[in-house]
C-alpha cells in the first residue's frame, strides 16, 4: 500500500494499487475491520481510474483533424 493520497496518482499508479486491494479482498484473509478500509480504499482507487480515463477521452476528443486525417491543432478542454 503506498502513502501516496489516491487523488494525486496516476493512472498506472491507482490500477496497481486497485488490483492489490482487490487480491487481498479476493483472499479473504483480512480481518472485517480491514475489509471495510480495503473496499473503502478500493472504492477510490476506481473513481480516480475512471477520472482519469475521462481526462484522456476529453484530451483525444479536442483533437481535430484536418481533411487528410492529420492532427490540425487542439482545441483547449477547460479543466486541463
Amino acid at each position: 500500500m503506498t502513502d501516496l493520497p489516491v487523488e494525486e496518482m496516476s493512472f498506472e499508479q491507482a490500477m496497481a494499487e486497485l488490483e492489490r486491494v482487490v487480491g487481498q479482498l479476493e483472499r479473504g484473509d483480512v480481518p472485517l475491520e480491514d475489509s471495510i478500509a480495503l473496499y473503502e480504499r478500493g472504492a477510490a482507487l476506481k473513481k480516480r481510474c475512471e477520472t482519469k480515463l475521462k481526462e484522456a477521452e476529453e484530451k483525444v476528443a479536442a483533437i481535430t483533424l484536418d481533411g487528410n486525417g492529420q492532427p490540425k491543432g487542439t482545441t483547449p478542454v477547460e479543466g486541463l
